[in-house]
């Protein structure tokens, strides 16, 4: 559970920019998640180390989040069709950046095998497993919400936040909106593709499909974090969108464990997510 939920954490920090941030339903996720783990993967067994092809994965997801932004912005296309158009082509993209729909990484060295290498470098003598794994994703996700935390405490990233919350606001203090939207999609599009990347090198392989369905598991795990946490600001919905990552890989876990069937994952996720988005309406009426 910790180490699905920590890998998929960099998900859920992607999907707040875009779902709570900016509002806007980036369907682009659905190809930029695989987009990482298809980048990752080509790179790493071309010989490139894992740390170099997981940033090359996360600037691929940021480009893919500009060019649906640019659609937006300069050719007026709503945001939703402007993320069809971009997760459509990303499926082509990604095939051709495989070569195939699924490329096997049990051999490679991954991001994880790395970190222990190095932690071995002090004498520790450890060696990759789950727990190791564990260690490395949290440092990880620790280090990525601090730096969204920090950056939307600066001068553009309030700029980035104010664009979502009153865009005619905005506008009207002379702040480059068109300009706010990409840095805001790019920086989620290249979170969700680290995801993809990191869950790629600790699955072992990457796939053409991976990425079916994962806005609808992000979007429910922001939710479920947001019905716990409430809304307080920044660190808050940072902190409660890896909570509700974790609660929800556990709560697929449960669902596994009671009985249900592999086929059935993608009804308990519409249930979550139907939870997550009833509980704030039912929550003033149970505090009475």
């Amino acid at each position: 559970m910790l180490e699905q939920g920590f890998l998929f954490g960099f998900l859920g920090l992607g999907v707040l920019i875009t779902f709570r941030f900016f509002r806007f339903p980036d369907l682009t996720a659905e190809g930029s998640y695989p987009l990482g783990g298809a980048v990752a993967a080509a790179l790493l067994v071309s010989g490139v180390h894992p740390v170099a092809a997981t940033l090359s994965a996360a600037l691929a997801g940021a480009g893919a989040g500009m060019v649906t932004a640019l659609i937006h912005t300069k050719l007026k296309i709503n945001n939703i069709v402007a993320g069809i158009v971009v997760m459509t082509a990303l499926y082509s993209v990604n095939l051709r950046i495989m070569g195939r729909a699924n490329i096997p990484l049990l051999r490679e060295p991954t991001v994880f095998g790395e970190a222990v290498g190095w932690l071995n470098g002090f004498g520790l003598g450890w060696r990759e497993n789950v727990y190791t794994t564990i260690l490395v994703a949290f440092v990880l996700l620790v280090a990525a919400g601090a730096l969204l935390v920090w950056f939307f405490s600066t001068d553009l990233g309030l700029a980035v936040r104010a664009t979502g919350q009153n865009e005619p606001m905005i506008l009207s203090l002379g702040v480059d909106t068109d300009r706010t939207k990409m840095v805001g999609l790019a920086l989620s599009n290249a979170f969700i593709a680290v995801s993809g990347a990191l869950v790629a090198q600790n699955h072992g392989f990457a796939d053409i499909g991976m990425g079916i369905g994962i806005l609808v598991t992000g979007a429910a795990a922001v939710l479920i974090g947001e019905a716990i946490f409430g809304d307080r600001g920044i660190l808050t919905w940072v902190v409660a969108a890896v909570v509700g990552v974790v609660i929800y890989r556990l709560l697929v876990a449960l669902a596994l464990r009671v009985g249900l069937e592999p086929v059935d994952l993608r009804l308990v996720t519409a249930a979550l997510l139907l939870m997550a988005l009833a509980v704030p309406r039912f929550r003033p009426r149970l505090l009475r």
